[in-house]
Formats: structure tokens, C-alpha cells, sequence
């Protein structure tokens, strides 16, 4: 079956036919690094990690791009309010270059925990004011811009198909949540700005000189300057969350079309939410989860990578400590199989299972059932060679470390003694200290299972 794929610009999913046969281009919108990522923007990296892998098992060449935007730019999208790298900058008493080095460092960290793949060079905002600058100059050309007081704003009016991303019906609510904070100064609500001044008589850390007077870029500027330069006027898949469909995307579409004339990107992919007790996980709240938060109580950032496949990319996800337990035993069940599974070697693959797998990928990214095929598989009575054969390619795109191998480190005589300790514990029959015991050591990065012969553990 051809690959199909959801694309919010049509409101459908479409057979997903590339520019150039054979070929992707993709851009995928990276963190702002004034703090660290959470769980529930993690959820949109595996799911943008997914589809590079899923193209490629389909015979695809990609070439995906990803910006770090470690320019300062405003905490609210309507372009008020503090800039995030100067508010991260006095949070923690260094510069901002300081905080964007130190946070993109944090997410590559994140991203190799979760196996997350990356393009070979990230491109960061900072190092493209002049691509930037020459849009604003090219959209200025051709009477998209006005200046203000604060700085040069982008004139939606004057774009015909604003807003045709979020749809009509809900372009009004765009229109009048934009009017919450309004610049009086504006030309309409939805404007936005493209490059904002530094403000008289203070000298921020990030600005830099440009044919209007010193300032910065506007927030939405960086993406389509960098996607062009990198992929073309016109390239295949831009992705995101979905909570960048009513701006930040909106406005990426409205510069990038307006300045060619062309359309930017032909399918438009999002990632819903995350939630956390019935509400999405983000910064502003104060409560998110961040993956070393997921390690310290036990969880393996491969667990989360498994709990994000258990619903649509494009269906919302509820966050709960004991729904990741559940997805913890349940990659844990599927690496002792593959474990357990002969050697490969010139054993060709289940097709049946392959299908099912590859149909599932094919559907619009439906990892239920790309896992369902996977666990068919497990359960089934096909060859051992044919069984791994089979593991080893759906693990290319899973990226759960199915076969990969836990370093055996030598213990530490605390953990000997908590091992020692537990085997006492169950032969007393105290199981409340066993189970507590197991825990702790869990955490501590070493797994315990009871059976016949007594007592074993291994590393995570």
C-alpha cells in the first residue's frame, strides 16, 4: 500500500507523493534553549524520529533539517512580555550564550537517551541573522512590512490565505485571542513581528546591527530562512506540535509564501499533547518532567520512547507513573525475547509480520499497530532465525535497543550489600522489605527477578 500521511493543510490523509522520487526533504522546528525540554516536547521528537525512520525502511533518502533557536525571542507569541534567553540568563546568574550552550547540551544529552537520531549539523538561529535579515528585506520589497515604535511587523492582511492552516472556522479565534495582548500599534491582531528593536537606552546581550537599527529576529523568521536555505522554496514535510499550528506555523507559512510566492511546505505533520493530570505538560506551569526525572525514579528513557507507540502520534497522551511502569515491563518483556531469539544469519525475515508492520507505518505513522505486529511476531511459532531477522528491522524504527547490550559493571560493595539483603528479605518471607528493596535497587540502575533457582540480577 502506498504511504499515507495526515497532512493538517488538507485536513486529510493523502497518499504522500515527494517533490523528487525517491527524496525527502523534511524541517522539523528544535527547542528554544532557555531550559530543559520536557517529556511531552520529547513526545514530538520520537514521533518526528519515527517518520525519518519509517521513510527509510520505505526506500526513501532524507535530508531533514532542525533549527536551535538560541536567539532570544519573547514569552508570548504575541511578541510582549520578557525574552526567555535573557529571563533563563538571570534564573541562573550566566550569559545567554552561556544558557543556549548549556541547554542545547542538555537536549543532545536527552536526545541520545531516548535514541532519538538527529541531523548531522542542527542549525542554530544565531548563525543565520543574515539569511534572516534578507527575507525581512525581500517581504519589506514587496510591501508585506511596516514599521512601529518596537520594530517591523509583518501585514497579515495583505497575505490572502492567512490562516488557512488553523482553518477559517477557528481563524476568528485566532484573531481575537492575538487581540489579548495587542500592540495598539499594530495594523491588526494577527501581525507579527519580524524584527524587533532593543529597547532605547539598554544594551541586551543577543541583538545585532541591520538596515532598520539594532535589534533581533522576530521568533518565526528563523525557521522559514533556515528551511529555504537548507531545502528550497518549496520542500516536502514540515512537522511540529500542534501547538504551533495557530501561530508560529501560521506565520511561517504567511513570510515564507508571501517572500516567494510559492507554497512553503506540501504536508504539514503535528504532534498532540501530552497530558499531566488532564492538562498539557508545559514549561509555564512549573511541574514538567524532564527525563532525568524519568530516570531517577527508575524509568529508562527508552520506557518513555515505548509509552509514546502505544497511542497516535495525533491522538493525545496521558502522562502517569504507573501507565510508564506498565510500558517499562512491557519493553522489558520484548528485549528478554529478542534476547532470546537465535542468530539471524541468512534467515529471511517473516513477511507475513514484516507486512503487518510495514502496513501499520504506512498508515498515517500507526505505531499501535506497528507494535501489535511486533508482539504477533513474538508470540508466534515462525523460525527463531526468521523471528530475530524480523526484530532487527522493526527495531530500526522503533529504536527501543532491542538487541543492544548492557554494559556489566562490576558492584559496588553498597549494591552487593542491598542484593544480599533482598535474598534475606525473601527467604524470611518478608516481602514488604523485598519489594522495597527491589525498588531501590531498580533506581540504583540494577533489575532483580525471582525464580526457581532463587535470586538473579542484571544491569538495566
Amino acid at each position: 500500500m502506498p504511504l499515507r500521511l495526515f497532512n493538517t493543510l488538507t485536513r486529510s490523509k493523502d497518499e504522500f507523493k515527494p517533490i523528487t522520487p525517491g527524496r525527502v526533504g523534511i524541517y522539523t522546528c528544535g527547542p528554544t534553549v532557555y531550559n530543559y525540554q520536557h517529556v511531552g516536547n520529547y513526545r514530538t521528537y520520537v514521533f518526528e524520529d519515527v517518520l525519518i525512520r519509517s521513510l527509510e525502511l520505505l526506500g526513501y533518502e532524507v535530508q531533514r533539517e532542525m533549527n536551535i533557536t538560541d536567539v532570544g525571542h519573547l514569552t508570548s507569541q504575541a511578541d510582549e512580555g520578557e525574552d526567555k534567553m535573557e529571563v533563563g540568563a538571570a534564573r541562573e546568574g550566566k550569559t545567554a550564550w552561556q544558557i543556549a550552550e548549556y541547554y542545547t547540551n542538555a537536549f543532545l544529552k536527552d536526545c541520545a537517551e531516548l535514541n532519538i537520531r538527529l541531523p548531522e549539523k542542527l542549525r542554530r538561529a544565531t548563525d543565520h541573522i543574515l539569511e534572516q535579515q534578507a527575507m525581512i528585506r525581500t517581504l519589506e520589497n514587496k510591501g508585506y512590512i511596516y514599521l512601529i515604535t518596537d520594530g517591523l511587523y509583518f501585514d497579515t492582511a495583505k497575505f490572502k490565505h492567512y490562516g488557512r492552516l488553523v482553518g477559517a472556522e477557528h481563524l476568528e479565534g485566532l484573531m481575537a485571542g492575538a487581540r489579548v495582548e495587542a500592540n495598539p500599534e499594530k495594523h491588526h491582531p494577527t501581525d507579527f513581528a519580524v524584527w524587533k528593536y532593543s529597547p532605547k537606552g539598554t544594551k541586551r546581550q543577543m541583538e545585532w546591527e541591520s538596515p532598520w537599527g539594532v535589534g533581533f529576529p522576530g521568533w518565526h523568521i528563523e525557521c522559514s530562512a533556515m528551511a529555504m536555505k537548507y531545502l528550497g522554496e518549496t520542500f516536502d514535510i514540515h512537522c511540529g506540535g500542534v501547538d504551533h499550528i495557530p501561530i508560529h506555523h501560521t506565520n511561517e507559512i504567511a513570510q515564507s509564501e508571501g517572500a516567494t510566492g510559492k507554497p512553503f511546505a506540501n504536508v504539514w505533520m503535528h504532534g498532540e499533547f501530552l497530558l499531566m493530570n488532564q492538562a498539557k505538560m508545559a514549561k509555564s506551569s512549573g511541574g514538567f518532567v524532564r527525563v532525568m526525572d524519568l530516570q531517577e525514579k527508575g524509568i529508562d528513557p527508552l520506557d518513555y520512547r515505548y509509552h509514546c507507540f502505544t497511542a497516535h502520534y495525533r491522538k493525545q497522551l496521558d502522562f502517569a507513573w504507573e501507565s510508564l511502569e506498565s510500558s517499562k515491563t512491557s519493553r522489558r518483556r520484548l528485549k528478554d525475547a529478542a534476547a532470546g531469539v537465535a542468530s539471524a544469519e541468512l534467515k529471511p525475515a517473516c513477511a507475513d509480520h514484516m507486512k503487518a508492520f510495514r502496513d501499520a507505518l504506512e498508515d498515517d505513522l500507526n505505531m499501535p499497530g506497528a507494535l501489535a505486529a511486533v508482539w504477533d511476531c513474538v508470540k508466534s511459532s515462525v523460525p527463531a532465525g526468521a523471528k530475530r531477522a524480523f526484530l532487527e528491522s522493526a527495531d530500526e524504527v522503533l529504536g527501543l535497543g532491542l538487541f543492544s547490550v548492557t554494559e556489566q559493571k562490576p558492584l559496588t560493595p553498597e549494591l552487593q550489600q542491598l542484593i544480599d539483603r533482598r535474598a534475606k528479605a525473601r527467604a524470611d518471607k518478608d516481602y514488604q522489605l523485598s519489594d522495597s528493596l527491589r525498588m531501590e535497587l531498580e533506581i540504583k540502575g540494577i533489575l532483580v527477578d525471582d525464580g526457581k533457582q532463587g535470586q538473579k540480577w542484571r544491569w538495566k
